[in-house]
């Protein structure tokens, strides 16, 4: 098979696009040929900090296609569906060997580019808005990183879900418009504008009663900051690379509460993979739209990596083999 891999850590660079060896299939799991790979935000920073698991390493959580191969102790899957599966590597990759416990299968006639983009990323902004964030019809909702996976996520099932008023960040005006016909009410240049007075003016002086924050560092304490009476904030993620010091105190006035997210921990209950499975049926419907940007051949991952870094993007970056 073909594979974007690297041998030491650093910045995009480091993926060569090489042959590797074909995966072998688990007893309990399935190999696909790989359609579409939908990079996470988490791939950018295991290829820039994570350990390698293996060396060559193959990155990536999450990847989609059609099954080729299924192990003797799986019964729900065969050969020829289409799946969309999460792992914690080797997406970037023209073949994957993945837990049968790890896939969703795709519903007929929906697109797999798409479908590979929805585990992880739906999954977590639905977790951090009513899971850990216990948002409620007609509260406010502020996103960090609008445009990012997530941000686009959490915009539209916030919206769906009956928010009162919807904010979001992003590096630019421009950026924040597209964000507009999916949900957003007003968006906050975080270039140019204080986030903390934005929100609160756009709250009436309130505050938000829902953040989710992918970006950590010091947008964290910016983010609860920004947070109304018994205001939640559900941290995901570090996207800003820089350490989180927060002043813990600063919640306890407000009744405010912080809560650590990561979809991971729970991957393997049924709890999260109904849900994830619901999402990529709901998608399907057409009950919110998955906002590919850009789509990159395989052989140019490390093109695909430096345009994520570059934070241009609004939406998903796809790489197909």
């Amino acid at each position: 098979m073909k594979a974007a891999v690297y041998y030491e850590n650093g910045g995009p660079e480091v993926l060569k696009y090489e042959d590797m060896p074909d995966p072998q299939c688990h007893p309990k799991g399935v190999v696909i040929a790989v359609e579409a790979i939908a990079i996470e935000g988490g791939d950018t920073l295991s290829r820039w900090r994570g350990p390698l698991a293996t060396k060559p390493h193959v990155v990536g959580y999450q990847a989609a296609g059609t099954i080729v191969e299924v192990g003797p102790e799986v019964e729900h899957l065969k050969v020829g569906q289409k799946v969309a599966t999460v792992m914690n590597f080797g997406s970037h990759a023209s073949m994957r060997a993945v837990a049968a416990r790890n896939c969703w299968v795709i519903p007929d006639g929906f697109d797999v580019k798409k479908a590979a983009a929805i585990p992880v990323t739906f999954g977590t902004a639905d977790d951090c808005l009513f899971e850990f964030g216990r948002m409620k019809k007609g509260e406010t909702v502020l996103i960090q990183a609008g445009a990012s996976g997530v941000g686009v996520a959490a915009i539209q099932l916030a919206k769906r879900a009956g928010a009162g008023l919807i904010l979001a960040t992003a590096s630019s005006d421009e950026r924040l418009e597209k964000l507009k016909r999916l949900g957003l009410d007003h968006g906050i240049n975080y270039t140019r504008d204080d986030v903390v007075k934005e929100a609160r003016r756009l709250t009436d002086n309130k505050g938000v009663d829902v953040i989710v924050d992918s970006v950590g560092g010091p947008t964290l304490q910016g983010s609860i900051n920004a947070l109304a009476y018994r205001g939640r904030v559900s941290m995901v993620g570090a996207a800003g690379r820089e350490p989180m010091v927060v002043d813990v105190g600063s919640l306890m006035g407000g009744n405010r509460s912080l809560s650590g997210v990561f979809l991971g921990a729970e991957m393997n209950t049924d709890r999260v993979h109904n849900n994830i499975q619901r999402l990529i049926d709901e998608a399907a419907r057409g009950e919110f739209e998955v906002v590919i940007d850009r789509v990159f051949p395989l052989s140019e991952a490390a093109a695909a990596h430096a345009y994520i870094e570059s934070r241009a993007a609004v939406g998903r970056v796809v790489m197909v083999p």
